[in-house]
């Protein structure tokens, strides 16, 4: 218990998510090498271009708003309020739900299979690994207001 408090204490949120993402960056390479050598095809309807670049937009903007929001987050009397701004009262990871939709949205535009399936496999990898360790050092840092926030906003 002693030893994960001292490497929680090590490392920083930001190591942390730059890993993550890192792991969508990779994975995204990693589709784009497999379409191009194995050229599946996702859809056949032309419906999708639109929604990849609806995707594509929204991802965009959300990744903006949340590093908008947490620039302007307040340092001192920290309380549940303080994690309840811009995109923050929704999900507690905008970021990583803005990478998944921008690449998702890229994926659908290209009708590239490996590039849609591989942002399935990073959100999932980015959320079970990398999110959970980020929420530990945040409620570790922040103790019962993060908690609170975390309870209150299940995302």
């Amino acid at each position: 218990m002693e030893n994960d408090k001292i490497h929680l204490q090590k490392q920083s949120v930001h190591k942390v998510l730059a890993h993550s993402y890192s792991v969508y960056f990779l994975f995204f390479l990693l589709g784009v090498c497999f379409d191009l050598v194995l050229n599946l095809k996702v859809f056949n309807a032309s419906i999708v271009m639109p929604v990849g670049f609806i995707l594509l937009i929204f991802g965009t903007l959300l990744i903006l708003w949340a590093q908008k929001t947490s620039r302007n987050l307040k340092k001192d009397n920290i309380s549940k309020e303080t994690f309840c701004h811009g995109p923050y009262y929704f999900t507690r990871t905008p970021t990583n739900f803005g990478l998944f939709f921008l690449i998702l949205g890229f994926g659908f535009i290209t009708n590239a299979f490996f590039i849609v399936l591989f942002t399935l496999i990073s959100f999932i990898i980015a959320k079970f690994v990398f999110l959970d360790r980020e929420e530990k050092i945040l409620a570790e840092k922040y103790g019962a207001p993060y908690l609170e926030y975390k309870k209150s906003v299940k995302f």
